[in-house]
C-alpha cells in the first residue's frame, strides 16, 4: 500500500520530462507530500490523498525555469531601440556611453525597495506564465555597495512571491566609467572584494567574456576567484564574437555558457566533456536582429544540453515571457516542440545547478497544469497563455 500524500492531481496527461524526450503519461497523476513529489504515474495506481484535484485531462508539466535574467533593473532603455531603427548597431551604442552603462546610472541612483516595485511585474509575467524557479543577475551596479544592493533585492523577490530565486552575481558585466581607463583594477575589485562578499547572497557568478566586456584573461581571473570562494560559475560567451569563452567556460566547469551565435566546434566539444549547458536566448537574437544563429545542430551531435531563458533585461531582451521563448528558440533556431519544453524544465534546471525541472518522485512539487491538447501548443501560440493552475511547492 502507497503512503497516502497530502495532495493528488489526477485525471491528468503528464509530460515528466523524463528520459530523452517529454517522458508522457496518458492517464497519469502525481501526488506530493508537503513540498515534494511522491508520486508520478498511472491514475489507477495513485495513492490515497487528503486532497484531491480532478485535472479533467489537463496536461501537467514540471514548473518553468527561466534560467538566465537580468529582471532586476531601473529605467528603460526605448531611446536606443530608437537609435538601433535608425541603423546604430548595439557595440556603438555602448561604446558611446550607453547600453549597459546607461542602465547602470539609473540602477545605481535606484534604491533597494525600487528596485524591487520596478521589477514585480517582470516577475509577476513569468509566474503567470507556469515559471517556480527564475535566476536573477545581479551586473548593473558595478560597486560593491550596488552589487550587493541588487542581490538583496532579487532575494527579496523570492519572499514577496512564490517562486523560487537563484541570484547570479554578474559584477563583470561591464566596466564602469570610474576604471575606464583602468579596467584591470576594476577586475581587481570584483576577484578580491565584490565576489567575497556576495557569499551567502549569491548562488552563482557570471561574466560577460566580449569585447564590449571582458577579455578571455580578465575574464578568466574572476572565475577563477568565484570558483576558489566555493561558487558555480557561468559565463555570458560568444554572443557578438568569438573568444573562446564557451571553452574557457567549461575548464571551470561551468554550468552554462550562455547566448553561442558565435559558438565553433572546439568550444563545443569543450562544453560536451565538461557537461556545460547551452543556453540559447532567442529573445536577444531577435530583438538585436542578429543574423548568426548558434549551431544547433552540433550541439545536438556532441550531446550538450540545450536550455532556453528569456534574456530579460532593459537592453537587448525587454521580455518576460517564457513562452514566447519557446516559441523563438523553434522559429529561429528551428528547436523541435521537445527541446523547447526540456529547455525551460529540466535542462534549465541543469544550468542552475539545481534538482528540478523533472516530474518525479523526490524532486520539488512544482507543476504547470495547462489548458491544452497537447504540449505543442506551448511551443506554437504566439501572445497566448493557456496555464490553467501553477502549483509551487505543492501548494
Amino acid at each position: 500500500m502507497a503512503t497516502p500524500a497530502d495532495k493528488l492531481w489526477r485525471n491528468a496527461r503528464l509530460a515528466t520530462m523524463t528520459g530523452d524526450g517529454l517522458g508522457a503519461i496518458d492517464h497519469g497523476a502525481v501526488a506530493a507530500i508537503g513540498d515534494t513529489i511522491s508520486y508520478v504515474g498511472p491514475d489507477a495506481e495513485a495513492p490515497d490523498a487528503t486532497e484531491i484535484v480532478d485535472c479533467e485531462g489537463r496536461w501537467i508539466t514540471p514548473g518553468l525555469i527561466d534560467c538566465h535574467t537580468h529582471l532586476v533593473y531601473a529605467g528603460n532603455r526605448a531611446k536606443e531601440f530608437e537609435a538601433r531603427l535608425d541603423g546604430a548597431t548595439y557595440e556603438e551604442i555602448a561604446r558611446a556611453g550607453g547600453g549597459i552603462l546607461s542602465t547602470v546610472t539609473a540602477t545605481r541612483a535606484a534604491s533597494e525597495d525600487d528596485l524591487i516595485a520596478s521589477a514585480l511585474p517582470r516577475l509577476d509575467q513569468l509566474i503567470g506564465e507556469g515559471a517556480t524557479t527564475v535566476e536573477i543577475k545581479s551586473g548593473y551596479g558595478l560597486t560593491l555597495d550596488d552589487e550587493l544592493k541588487m542581490l538583496r533585492a532579487a532575494r527579496r523577490l523570492g519572499e514577496v512571491r512564490n517562486v523560487r530565486v537563484r541570484t547570479t552575481l554578474l559584477a563583470a558585466h561591464a566596466v564602469p566609467p570610474e576604471y575606464r581607463g583602468d579596467p584591470d583594477s576594476y577586475v581587481d575589485l570584483v576577484c578580491d572584494t565584490i565576489i567575497p562578499a556576495a557569499l551567502g547572497l549569491a548562488d552563482a557568478v557570471d561574466a560577460f567574456c566580449e569585447g564590449i566586456g571582458f577579455p578571455p584573461e580578465q575574464t578568466d581571473r574572476v572565475l577563477t576567484a568565484a570558483v576558489a570562494q566555493g561558487l558555480p560559475v557561468k559565463l555570458h560567451a560568444e554572443q557578438l564574437s568569438n573568444l573562446h569563452g564557451a571553452a574557457l567556460a567549461a575548464r571551470h566547469g561551468a554550468l552554462s555558457a550562455d547566448h553561442l551565435e558565435h559558438l565553433d566546434a572546439s568550444g563545443i566539444a569543450a562544453m560536451a566533456a565538461s557537461g556545460t549547458v547551452a543556453t540559447l536566448l532567442p529573445g536577444a537574437f531577435y530583438f538585436t536582429r542578429e543574423e548568426r544563429r548558434p549551431p544547433v545542430q552540433a550541439l545536438r551531435d556532441e550531446g550538450v544540453p540545450i536550455a532556453i531563458a528569456t534574456d530579460c533585461n532593459p537592453g537587448t531582451s525587454p521580455m518576460a515571457s517564457i513562452l514566447l521563448a519557446m516559441n523563438m528558440g523553434a522559429t529561429f533556431f528551428r528547436l523541435t516542440v521537445a527541446e523547447c519544453l526540456r529547455g525551460v524544465t529540466v535542462n534549465a534546471a541543469r544550468a542552475l545547478g539545481i534538482e528540478g525541472g523533472t516530474l518525479q518522485p523526490g524532486r520539488p512539487a512544482d507543476l504547470a497544469i495547462w489548458d491544452i491538447s497537447d504540449p505543442a501548443e506551448l511551443v506554437y501560440r504566439i501572445a497566448a497563455n493557456p496555464l490553467h493552475a501553477r502549483v509551487y511547492a505543492g501548494i
